[in-house]
């Protein structure tokens, strides 16, 4: 079984492409020249050159794949139009060269919750809602999945799988909480609700959508089942850092300040930014995974607090904490 991962260098594809190792795939990583390797070191893996974002340099990559996990994408970015650029048009990109492709079994494209778009109805939100995204992350990526289901249209086996909110060993967006949970102090703008799941079972859920016969052209959400308030959180947070956390009240209204202050002082896209406090400002992001349980058998085997006690401990060894 061969497998080319886009976006192995990050936090979810590096866990990914160990766990396809750890199954037996032949994994090849498809790397830019700026690409860090350290989470990919020791790994049995091959290596291709190429960039989503130059169709050029794809074809060499994909032409031997039987499943390509598409990974690669911003989800943060100091201009809107790069989120388009890269999740958008460098998905049509690398859709076009797995077209021509003979090899190709299922192109698994990873998207995400932010595509369909917060709860809207007091509910998780389910694979039939319509998408309605809020931010331009969610709508790029919502691009990214309508070019995948016009390439199934045309006989590429496609599945679209909608994570919701990743966590894990590796991850920099809650690594912040974590942070300042460890300090003692609880930043809070509004009681929140959120579906999550640990990154161990979204590679499992992935690898599964990816062998399960047929399902070409399906969307499926992956949480752990459960709903999870952001006091609940972080009072397990509080646990793990034998901590009482103080809750510090932030209103709303203060957040795109912070963000646009944020923004001047860091070079670099980060998690505090506009679009990501689009997102913010709704409370409520939870999703449904029954689907993806009843037609490819996934359950997530993380609960909340071993996943959290986990990245914790990864923290702490690797001296981010």
């Amino acid at each position: 079984m061969r497998a080319l991962v886009t976006g192995a260098t990050g936090f979810v594809g590096s866990h990914l492409a160990a766990e396809l190792v750890k199954r037996g795939f032949e994994v090849t990583c498809l790397i830019r020249k700026s690409s860090p390797l350290e989470w990919l070191e020791g790994l049995d893996v091959k290596f291709a050159a190429g960039d989503c974002c130059d169709p050029a340099s794809l074809n060499d990559a994909i032409k031997d794949a039987e499943y390509v996990f598409h990974l690669a994408g911003l989800t943060k970015a100091k201009d809107e139009r790069d989120f388009y650029r890269v999740n958008a048009e460098g998905t049509k990109y690398l859709l076009s060269a797995c077209l021509e492709s003979d090899a190709l079994k299922k192109f698994v494209l990873v998207s995400s919750q932010a595509a369909g778009g917060p709860s809207m109805e007091g509910r998780p939100v389910i694979e039939e809602d319509p998408a309605n995204p809020v931010s331009h992350y969610g709508k790029s990526k919502l691009m990214a999945e309508e070019a995948a289901l016009a390439s199934a249209a045309k006989g590429l086996p496609v599945v679209i799988m909608r994570p919701s909110a990743v966590y894990g060993p590796r991850d920099r967006d809650f690594f912040l909480l974590f942070k300042y949970i460890k300090k003692g102090l609880f930043p809070f703008w509004g009681e929140s609700r959120y579906s999550l799941i640990y990154v161990d079972d979204l590679s499992r859920g992935l690898i599964m959508a990816a062998i399960s016969p047929k399902k070409d052209g399906e969307i499926f959400y992956l949480s752990d089942s459960k709903v999870y308030t952001n006091t609940e959180i972080a009072s397990v947070l509080g646990e793990i850092f034998s901590r009482k956390p103080v809750m510090i009240p932030i209103p709303r209204f203060v957040l795109p300040v912070a963000a646009g202050i944020s923004g001047l002082l860091k070079r670099d896209s980060h998690i505090v930014n506009k679009d990501k406090l689009t997102e913010i400002g709704y409370k409520d992001w939870t999703c449904d995974p029954s689907k993806a349980g009843r037609e490819l058998g996934f359950s997530a085997k993380i609960k909340l607090r071993e996943g959290i006690k986990w990245t914790a401990d990864w923290y702490r060894i690797h001296q981010w904490l």
